[in-house]
């Protein structure tokens, strides 16, 4: 628990503790798991949102403003003429104590000041469309104090985009109710809405302000409001203008003593017969049962055990005791945590992407279903299918989809031609983890297309997608875009008011893809599994051909003398190749193909990683290409468009690092895989806190590479691939504990000093301690392994035969001892 810059680990607690309110950039957590979601930063801002961030957003939040991390949940304390906020901001007055406690579906603020200790807990109780703030107010001087207390929300009107551009209209629609000590939100209710906001308290209060131009004072911003300087609320109503909410409460506290306010902020939605109790009032029994449910400090603290024994059940799924405590901590708390985030979020809601024009990725769902199938897998077949609704007829498929509609996002459309084959990877992951094939046979049909297909059709038409779409070379076509959306080979853009993902001008027919390319071989054997397991011996026969012709062409028109090219342009050009002055060398070919088993017989994928190595690998992780672009160039796009050492163009995108580490693996090369690991962990980064920026428990999409003014600086935090593939990586390469559809297999590849490892491990109702002995040093060996104490050939458990616990003992060998 050493204490870094502005906070360490808790790992009893599963916390990350801050401690100060001026991180270098906002430090975040996510509240909530069943469709009700918040997101509060180390100082309680935020907001929260009912399943969909665009459309049904309760709090209202400033991105990129001047001061940062605008909007949130605020307490104000006045106290003899001082004030004070419990969470470290917007009031900027120094305290004497502060520290922020995120931990896993809740964060807790603790503060001093004036002899006044504060501690307030905001979480999302399961099964709740809440957020709950327990405030705990203690006295710790010897004289009697009074305060006055100030709550105070702003509420978005619903819809996040139009809430931030539709003044004309937005301003005159606010409309509230008042019912004691609840303050109610329902703006646009008595038209075409049936859903409603409140914010209650769980105690009589003095006053109310519902108006913010009342509560705050003209000109004024959140850090020092009129009302709280004056210690008196003005009962304001709002009508139109910006609806707020804020309680204003009179405590006072005996020396020594304490209370417990605890204060509810909900969401109703209502059949139409049932939204009003009388003429104008909106029905108020659902938020009433809710706030009843929350109007004690026993009760919350009831619910906040669930929370945890929630928590700790998902957690038990995998948990691994390596020699390395931060290997550990990522593995066992922080990441797989993310997974549940990025698997509830896609790409939607950060304090990075706005919620507003990102829906669920097809491609980054999928992705983000390899972290998490281990925990909740009904879920993953839930998204499974859901994504599979959004497939077209000839195989490809939107590339976002609304959450609240589950329809395919329209403004963006599809066509970026590595999403169909990230389907296979999803399904196949999800049946290896829980021996489901009937997710094979679930109905399900195409977005434009009527029928009675089942699932496994729509793997067929993703792989079929591919094989008919071909370029010159035999590779797949690029369409808008691969997995690299900023690699816009078909754009051609000149005119900055255009959209690089959606603008296509180039002959769809020419650029090809060598990441599709390997993409394609890697998941289309695991096509041709699926095939040959459910007796489909044609079509695999018919597969296996097209996977054996694209080898052909990634080995005639794809390999670049020392590693992979990354593609061919809609003029016939390299790139990626030694023949440029410019991107010589990408990533993602070299792990995709490498992943895929291309050269791993004949030396090309160690020439490949050495490559990766020689000139990708710097100290803060792999960079996606070299050397930087320096000039804008249309046949490239977006990538180009970047300075030199950010994002796309010669960043670190983390997201891709762990095909790297995968592949090193599949080399045996397990200090190497370790290595690139550590680099981009958060785990491992503590001592770089100011340099790296954003939250040092959880994955960022982008560091800066090399190139850049700030190596090593991060953005794009939370939302990311990277936290999936990370622990994909981390637990089924490098510890090497791997599902597979006849059981779970032991296949580690360690860092040559440790000398062991054990992992408990649920897999089909079973639960395995296994224990990894490396007694010679070795990365990769002969696994030698008893179950029970029973000898077991090889290095599969086979799933049929065991049921509750059952010890595992491994040990690995050099070749000629095994």
């Amino acid at each position: 628990m050493t204490e870094q810059a502005y906070g360490y680990f808790d790992d009893q607690r599963k916390e990350y503790v801050i401690t100060s309110p001026f991180t270098p950039s906002p430090w975040i957590n996510y509240l909530g798991n069943d469709g009700f979601y918040g997101l509060i930063s180390n100082t309680a801002g935020g907001y929260c949102f009912y399943r969909d961030p665009k459309f049904r957003r309760l709090l209202r939040y400033r991105y990129n403003n001047v001061p940062v991390d605008c909007g949130g949940r605020y307490f104000y304390l006045k106290c003899d003429d001082e004030i004070w906020s419990v969470s470290g901001r917007p009031v900027p007055t120094e305290l004497d104590h502060y520290e922020c406690r995120h931990g896993l579906g809740y964060s807790r603020f603790i503060a001093s000041k004036a002899q006044i200790r504060t501690e307030l807990t905001c979480f999302i109780p399961l099964g709740q469309t809440a957020e709950v703030y327990r405030l705990h107010l203690s006295n710790q001087g010897e004289q009697d104090k009074t305060l006055n207390l100030f709550s105070l929300l702003e509420w978005c009107l619903w819809n996040a985009e139009d809430d931030g551009a539709n003044f004309q209209r937005n301003l005159s629609t606010g409309e509230v109710e008042v019912d004691g000590s609840v303050l109610y939100h329902k703006t646009e209710y008595r038209e075409r809405r049936n859903h409603y906001a409140f914010y209650g308290v769980n105690q009589p209060i003095q006053g109310f302000d519902t108006d913010r131009d009342s509560f705050l004072g003209p000109y004024r911003g959140f850090e020092r409001p009129l009302a709280v300087e004056k210690g008196q609320a003005g009962n304001s109503i709002a009508h139109g203008w910006s609806p707020i909410a804020s309680h204003h409460l009179e405590l006072t506290l005996a020396a020594g003593e304490s209370q417990t306010l605890v204060f509810v902020l909900g969401y109703v939605e209502l059949p139409v017969e049932y939204k009003w109790q009388a003429p104008g009032i909106i029905n108020k029994q659902p938020a009433k049962r809710m706030l009843a449910a929350f109007d004690s400090d026993e009760k919350v603290t009831a619910e906040l055990a669930k929370l945890t024994a929630y928590w700790q059940q998902l957690l038990g799924h995998f948990h691994i005791q390596s020699p390395d405590e931060r290997f550990n901590r990522s593995l066992n708390i922080w990441n797989q945590y993310q997974n549940m985030v990025t698997f509830n979020l896609s790409r939607s809601a950060s304090f990075y992407e706005s919620g507003i024009g990102r829906g669920m990725g097809f491609r980054d769902s999928n992705q983000d279903t390899i972290g998490f199938a281990h925990m909740v897998p009904e879920r993953v077949r839930e998204r499974i299918l859901d994504l599979s609704a959004t497939q077209k007829k000839d195989g490809s498929a939107y590339h976002q989809y609304q959450p609240l509609t589950k329809k395919g996002n329209a403004n963006i459309g599809g066509n970026f031609n590595d999403d169909p084959m990230w389907m296979v990877l999803s399904t196949a992951n999800y049946i290896k983890e829980t021996g489901d094939f009937s997710i094979l046979d679930a109905r399900v049909n195409f977005d434009d297309e009527e029928g009675d297909f089942d699932h496994f059709e729509h793997l067929k038409r993703a792989f079929s997608h591919v094989v008919n779409h071909l370029g010159p070379h035999g590779l797949p076509l690029i369409g808008r875009a691969d997995w690299n959306d900023c690699l816009n080979l078909n754009c051609f853009s000149e005119d900055p008011n255009e959209s690089y993902q959606t603008t296509e001008r180039g002959d769809a027919k020419v650029a090809e893809s060598l990441m599709i390319a390997g993409q394609f071989v890697l998941y289309g054997q695991e096509f041709v599994q699926l095939c040959k397991l459910t007796e489909r011996h044609k079509l695999a026969d018919w597969a296996q051909q097209h996977i054996d012709l694209m080898v052909g062409a990634i080995d005639q028109h794809g390999w670049d003398g020392q590693w992979f090219l990354r593609a061919y342009d809609a003029r016939g050009q390299k790139i990626g190749s030694q023949e440029n002055q410019q991107g010589k060398i990408f990533i993602e070919s070299q792990g995709f193909c490498v992943m895929a088993g291309i050269g791993l017989q004949d030396g090309r994928a160690r020439l490949a990683l050495d490559a990766v190595n020689q000139h990708l690998a710097c100290e803060f992780g792999i960079m996606l290409q070299q050397p930087a672009y320096s000039d804008y160039d249309k046949y490239k796009g977006e990538i180009s468009s970047y300075p030199p050492g950010y994002k796309e163009n010669a960043g670190i995108f983390c997201h891709n690092n762990p095909w790297i580490i995968i592949a090193e693996t599949l080399l045996g090369r397990g200090d190497q895989a370790y290595d690139y690991f550590s680099r981009i962990s958060p785990a491992y980064l503590q001592d770089v806190q100011q340099l790296h920026k954003t939250e040092p428990y959880v994955y960022s999409q982008m560091i800066a590479g090399r190139d850049a003014a700030t190596p090593g600086q991060a953005k794009n935090s939370w939302l990311s691939g990277t936290a999936a593939w990370c622990f994909y990586a981390a637990s089924q390469y490098i510890a090497g504990i791997r599902p597979d559809y006849q059981g779970l297999r032991i296949m580690p590849c360690l860092p040559s000093h440790w000398p062991s490892l054990s992992v408990t491990r649920q897999f089909r109702g079973a639960v395995y301690q296994i224990d990894i002995a490396n007694p010679h040093g070795l990365s990769q060996g002969v696994v030698d392994m008893q179950i029970d104490g029973e000898p077991v050939p090889g290095d599969l458990i086979p799933y049929a035969r065991y049921r509750g616990q059952h010890k595992v003992q491994v040990r690995l060998l050099p070749p000629e001892q095994g």
